[in-house]
């Protein structure tokens, strides 16, 4: 998917990319697999604030996602490559030969008419589904399980690739887009390929109303508070922080450790950490 510039008419069109869209080939949802998507604008069920900088932002609606791929050894023919304003990814309608239709994860080699399946007996190809334990060595995965049955959980943004590395035992290693290394049971499933999309980090927004669509509201610096709503707020002109940088709260800003001992059970398939 090419990106394009804006024309600069305007200061905000200026630094402005664009998605050209080339890849869609249909602009209308499948209905049936269309859900009503409420806006909480960062607020729990008792109206609280608890996530800063949500609201707003285009009214969207979810499409259901088939993230198991559990329709296994039917062959599946792709209908369209569509839109999705809930991820970065492009997303295909597949419809089975029993006539039904789902969404999927859109990789990147994916063309409408392209017929696709889930399962062991499934060719190496990008689109179809495999456990771990089936697909060679080498070969590059997204959505993967992290639990047997439970659908893919690693590798569901635009662009994203993951390498199957090695395999011993019951365990399949994987190196992820950060680098962190982790272990997954080989029966386990995984999508073939890279995923679509991806020149979607190069897009620009180019202006704040532009954010202002996707839901993201205004993130205001402490350090131009007052000193009762920010550690780093108050004093006379500019202040440094003075100590460690904090939240609102006082908790450190640039983070702490928050994973458990080894006990944990997510922690000991990890190889080797991303940092």
């Amino acid at each position: 998917m090419p990106i394009r510039k804006a024309n600069p008419t305007s200061p905000g069109r200026r630094g402005m990319m664009l998605a050209d869209y080339s890849d869609i080939t249909k602009s209308v949802p499948e209905k049936s697999l269309v859900r009503e998507l409420k806006s909480r604008g960062g607020r729990n069920n008792q109206g609280r604030l608890t996530v800063r900088h949500q609201g707003g932002g285009h009214k969207r609606a979810y499409r259901i996602i088939d993230f198991r791929r559990d329709k296994i050894d039917m062959p599946c023919e792709v209908k369209s490559i569509e839109y999705d304003p809930n991820r970065s990814s492009r997303i295909a309608l597949v419809q089975y030969k029993d006539g039904e239709k789902r969404y999927i994860l859109a990789p990147q080699s994916l063309r409408v008419g392209m017929m696709l399946m889930s399962g062991p007996q499934a060719e190496i190809r990008d689109g179809n589904a495999l456990p771990l334990r089936n697909i060679p060595l080498g070969a590059m995965v997204h959505n993967v399980e992290l639990t047997i049955g439970r659908g893919g959980q690693l590798g569901r943004a635009a662009g994203v690739q993951i390498q199957l590395l090695a395999k011993e035992g019951k365990f399949a290693t994987l190196r992820l887009p950060s680098g962190e290394m982790r272990m997954v049971h080989v029966d386990c499933m995984a999508s073939i390929g890279q995923l679509s999309n991806t020149d979607n980090k190069n897009v620009a927004l180019g202006k704040a109303g532009r954010s202002r669509w996707l839901g993201i509201r205004p993130a205001n610096r402490g350090v131009v508070m007052n000193p009762i709503d920010h550690p780093h707020g108050g004093g006379e002109g500019k202040s440094p922080i003075g100590g460690k940088p904090q939240t609102p709260w006082g908790k450190p800003a640039t983070g702490y450790k928050t994973r458990r001992g080894k006990h944990k059970v997510s922690s000991r398939f990890i190889v080797k950490r991303r940092k």
